[in-house]
């Protein structure tokens, strides 16, 4: 079972959109094997970056309102919000390290052009 805050529809304003601090938000679904691969790195990642970034999961299953609104057409797909607005974002299931990489890179670069 992930440790990460599973986000419903309801609280995604609250907790993506409002959020002082980036979010990475983990489209996935219970059944894709990739997804289940990647919940693991996001753990160990939301771990190592606390206070600095927020991980969350929203089950595009039982979510389907928002992953529509964002367009997820292909999952696990990582999309990084800052001051409410997509930042970036990362299709498929890739290594810690470069999962890392592209969250300080998404977080430097919006810094820079704010």
């Amino acid at each position: 079972m992930s440790t990460l805050e599973d986000i419903k529809e309801i609280d995604f304003e609250k907790r993506v959109i409002e959020s002082d601090i980036p979010v990475v938000v983990d489209f996935w679904a219970p059944w894709c094997g990739a997804c289940l691969m990647m919940s693991p790195v996001l753990e160990s990642l939301a771990a190592e970056m606390e206070g600095r970034v927020r991980i969350v999961k929203v089950n595009t299953d039982e979510n389907f309102s928002v992953a529509r609104t964002y367009g997820i057409m292909a999952i696990p797909t990582l999309i990084l919000f800052k001051g409410g607005r997509e930042a970036d974002r990362l299709t498929g299931l890739v290594p810690q390290t470069e999962l890392k990489a592209w969250v300080n890179n998404s977080i430097s670069i919006e810094l820079h052009s704010s």
